[in-house]
């Protein structure tokens, strides 16, 4: 059995390579490996493995009274009042559009399908790591149908194009949630533009506690796009979708104006 260093170690490295993805689930493992080395330095080396989640860095400041177990159940009650929500937004015959992958936005889609409600999802690959490919698998496995685009064809995507329909609304998660806008996946932010554009709401899913003032944008290696130093490479994983595309954020508050959204996330 690996000793509490090694296993510490292992989750940093899986926090590091996005083995361990989806800010929720970085939450968990972040405070499970604080938990087996509850140290400053742990604290300052789990954080600065991914530095553009907020929710790991919340969460890590209440780790000497949080547990694991007590993090999960918040995060259960938050999803089930998200689940409703999107419930409520998703009308029949609906065309869903999200991009990336998150835990948050397929799990209100599995639970929407599960309460027969009748809609179909366009995503995209989320280069150069592929994430989508997460989500067309979730997605596959709950039954629900499902098409992949890639990134560059996200406005085929929404829009009506080609053969393919129009977008009825769009589904994003968070990384962070700051006044100005959401950070989210790289893409994020062109999707946003496009679908205001085309007058396709666009709603995060958030828990309050991605909620921060000021955030690093995280820089991801070179290598994840191409392996050569003959060209400058520059590889950013997340960027800024600004306030005025995002229709509304639902989260344990409930369906609120990104405004009221930011007032009621402040109190914490």
């Amino acid at each position: 059995m690996l000793s509490s260093k090694k296993r510490f170690e292992k989750i940093c490295r899986d926090i590091n390579s996005i083995k361990i993805q989806g800010a929720r689930n970085i939450a968990v493992a972040g405070l499970t490996a604080y938990k087996l080395v509850p140290t400053e330095s742990a604290r300052k080396k789990i954080i600065s493995l991914r530095p553009t989640e907020p929710f790991l860095i919340n969460v890590l400041r209440q780790a000497e009274t949080l547990t694991i177990k007590e993090l999960k159940e918040r995060l259960n009650k938050n999803q089930k009042v998200i689940n409703k929500e999107v419930f409520k937004l998703i009308k029949k015959n609906d065309v869903i559009f999200t991009h990336c992958h998150s835990s948050t936005v397929v799990e209100a889609l599995i639970y929407a399908k599960k309460k027969r409600k009748k809609f179909e999802v366009y995503f995209t690959e989320a280069r150069p790591l592929y994430q989508g490919r997460k989500t067309a698998k979730d997605l596959k496995k709950a039954g629900i149908k499902a098409t992949l685009f890639v990134d560059a064809a996200g406005a085929v995507a929404l829009e009506k194009k080609q053969g393919t329909k129009k977008a009825d609304l769009v589904l994003l998660g968070a990384d962070a949630v700051t006044k100005k806008g959401t950070i989210n996946k790289i893409g994020s932010g062109m999707f946003a533009q496009i679908s205001k554009y085309n007058k396709i709401p666009v709603y995060i899913l958030a828990d309050s506690m991605k909620y921060i003032k000021k955030i690093k944008l995280e820089k991801r290696p070179s290598e994840e796009i191409w392996d050569t130093k003959k060209i400058r490479i520059v590889n950013f994983a997340f960027e800024l979708i600004k306030k005025k595309y995002i229709k509304g954020v639902i989260s344990e508050f409930g369906l609120l104006s990104y405004r009221k959204f930011i007032k009621r996330a402040k109190k914490g």
